[in-house]
């Protein structure tokens, strides 16, 4: 996936439950739980900003695009 949540990771780095994120954004654990996990396919700006404003960061330190390797493979190539 070429998006990657960075949400478990400071949310480990700042030692602090999901559920406690949950509360304090006021958003639904399920939530948090497939940001966490990776498995949010995808994220409004609601969230985004409520998540953002919990951890006092950036929507950037949350998310961070990694390239698919199959779409750096197809790139340049010649496909006709």
């Amino acid at each position: 996936m070429p998006i990657k949540s960075n949400l478990s990771r400071i949310l480990g780095e700042r030692r602090l439950k999901m559920t406690e994120l949950a509360e304090q954004a006021g958003i639904a654990k399920n939530t948090v739980l497939a940001l966490y996990h990776e498995r949010a396919k995808g994220v409004t700006f609601e969230v985004m900003e409520k998540i953002c404003a919990a951890l006092n960061c950036q929507p950037g330190d949350l998310f961070e695009y990694v390239p698919d390797n199959k779409a750096e493979n197809n790139v340049g190539t010649n496909q006709g």
